[in-house]
């Protein structure tokens, strides 16, 4: 039990930290329901570098012991390594065409998604995580992170007042947060829940943006201020702390009793525009 953070959200829903759930209890669970999860990332142009390091330790850390399709898009399927899986593991290399501004491409993140969700995820897993390629796994994510419709809180403002959370802030755009809503600020880095949940979500958040492309707005933060406008009217059912989004910028807080997944440290300017 925790006493140092908050555990559950004001509509009920559990705030997982590292002493808040029995990882046995939950594996049998899910053992037993034969799950298996799907776990999304793009890898466009030069961040397929980022493959090796981000596959090899989600082997060692990502829901080990249960089956895994790691779904890759990419618009360079020959740059896609071969990393050792383990059995119910597999890499499904998914080509997609690239985008000369890297804004794009993360915006596109939510139509990609959206329709392999629905001509393939539903087929073929239960659940879908959507992460960030440019980050390594560095203690487990299982089970626990499960859940209808789960997000993360953003590892710059999971302290922060309401006031400071980055919303889009213009009426004008369909990601318009007023500034007396939104309960917690959320990472676009780290999402996920059921095929279904997700599918809802990913649909909807694409149609704000091509609504705001036609009006020729941009959100403050692309596919997360989407994402966050979503969760404000449509409650997560688990929301993840941020050790399972981390930036070591940031530094090693006392709350903070393990940090699963972490930001690699890179030079953001020369592999966006590659």
């Amino acid at each position: 039990h925790r006493f140092d953070v908050l555990m559950m959200t004001p509509w009920f829903a559990p705030i997982v930290w590292e002493g808040t759930y029995n990882s046995e209890i939950l594996n049998e669970q899910f053992r037993r329901r034969n799950v298996t999860v799907g776990l999304t990332v793009f890898a466009i142009k030069k961040y397929t570098v980022f493959l090796n390091k981000f596959l090899e330790t989600a082997e060692t850390y990502f829901m080990v012991g249960h089956r895994v399709n790691y779904y890759i898009f990419t618009d360079r399927p020959e740059e896609v390594p071969k990393v050792p899986l383990k059995e119910g593991r597999n890499v499904v290399v998914l080509q997609v065409q690239n985008y000369p501004r890297w804004q794009e491409i993360s915006m596109r993140r939510m139509e990609l998604i959206n329709s392999f969700s629905q001509q393939r995820f539903i087929n073929e897993v239960s659940y879908l995580v959507c992460v960030d390629v440019d980050m390594r796994f560095n203690d487990q994510v299982g089970v626990e992170i499960l859940s209808n419709l789960f997000g993360t809180l953003h590892p710059h403002f999971y302290a922060a007042e309401r006031q400071s959370f980055t919303y889009e802030r213009r009426p004008a755009s369909q990601a318009y947060v007023p500034r007396d809503e939104g309960d917690f600020y959320y990472a676009g880095g780290f999402f996920g829940g059921t095929v279904m949940e997700v599918y809802k979500l990913t649909k909807k958040c694409h149609e704000a943006m091509m609504v705001d492309k036609a009006k020729g707005i941009e959100a403050i933060w692309q596919d997360e201020s989407y994402l966050n406008k979503y969760f404000v009217y449509y409650k997560p059912t688990k929301i993840l702390s941020p050790e399972y989004l981390w930036d070591d910028d940031l530094g090693r807080p006392e709350i903070l009793k393990k940090i699963r997944f972490l930001a690699l440290p890179k030079n953001h300017a020369a592999i966006r525009n590659k």
